[in-house]
């Protein structure tokens, strides 16, 4: 094929593996949006000419630009989370959506226990003293252990269970919270996310991001999870009333914190950069050489196979071929 009869692509914003973006462009003819001085014009005139779209779940997709490509078919979005992205717009359109779920879970649940260390023993703040010649002045505070500890999963998923799986090596309880307890799972069940932050040590987010969990751990949550409590983020920063962590990690309220996603990101509260009992990473849980070559492959795979057989390989919940 040439070029100008291989299926259009509109690539929203760039991509986290420039690799892909070469393959992209080896494999369709393809646009980047954010490349267009006006991309508001730039849809007006050419969005018709584009049956598919390659986003991210950190991008996402809106309804006004998917209201833009009136021939679009396909989405194929580079992540696991699609809070970001007009699901009921595409649905109302019959547009497939594939995504890349599984390939990332136990990166992600590496990276929950990663913080959950970190924050414990104070691993980057130790790094700190060392580099800073304070070793020989003074002797470093004390940690926390990790293991024997109760562990508390909000969202028992994919990465739920790749979390709880792991929690064996550090020989800990471990209990979780859904909206409805998961089929065949044999841990304890709190139908209470307050009494589950009561019961935890750590309480661990692996759920769902989008409207039904905004501010799902709240000022009510952080005090139930109390002194000697740490909360660990790998889910999205939405989830977390960021105004109430902030206060319940001034004054103590809760122990500490591992954060790998913010409500505003790339944004990060200097408030929250000021804290000693808080751990800040640039939400890399997912951000491995392996994992992103295979989030990169299952991108490609859901465009390949809706432009052969008419259906992505991995569909949203909801989005898949009747």
């Amino acid at each position: 094929m040439t070029t100008a009869t291989l299926p259009r692509i509109l690539q929203i914003g760039r991509l986290p593996l420039p690799a892909l973006e070469a393959e992209l462009t080896a494999r369709y003819n393809v646009t980047c949006l954010a490349d267009q001085p006006d991309a508001t014009a730039f849809l007006a005139a050419h969005g018709a000419e584009f049956t598919g779209v390659v986003t991210t779940a950190a991008i996402g997709l809106k309804g006004e630009v998917i209201a833009a490509l009136p021939n679009l078919q396909v989405i194929s979005s580079f992540g696991v989370g699609f809070d970001a992205l007009d699901i009921d717009a595409a649905k109302a359109r019959g547009v497939q959506v594939g995504y890349t779920p599984d390939v990332l879970n136990d990166c992600v649940a590496d990276m929950a226990y990663a913080l959950m260390l970190d924050v414990s023993r104070n691993i980057a703040a130790s790094d700190r003293f060392v580099r800073r010649g304070e070793w020989p002045k003074a002797r470093f505070a004390l940690g926390s252990r990790v293991s024997g500890k109760r562990l508390g999963i909000v969202g028992m998923g994919r990465i739920g269970q790749a979390v709880a799986e792991r929690a064996a090596g550090f020989r800990m309880e471990v209990g979780y919270h859904n909206r409805r307890p998961a089929e065949g799972c044999a841990l304890s069940y709190f139908e209470s996310l307050t009494a589950l932050a009561q019961w935890a040590d750590y309480l661990v987010l692996t759920v769902a991001g989008g409207a039904g969990t905004r501010h799902l751990v709240n000022g009510d949550v952080l005090n139930a999870l109390g002194q000697s409590g740490y909360l660990i983020n790998v889910a999205r920063g939405s989830v977390v009333d960021e105004a109430a962590l902030i206060a319940a990690l001034t004054e103590r309220r809760i122990a500490g914190a591992g954060l790998d996603v913010f409500e505003d990101e790339p944004n990060v509260p200097d408030a929250l950069m000021a804290l000693d009992n808080v751990v800040l990473t640039p939400h890399i849980a997912s951000a491995t050489h392996e994992t992103r070559r295979a989030m990169a492959d299952l991108v490609l795979e859901n465009l390949q196979a809706f432009y052969t057989s008419g259906a992505v390989r991995v569909p949203v919940p909801g989005t898949g071929r009747p």
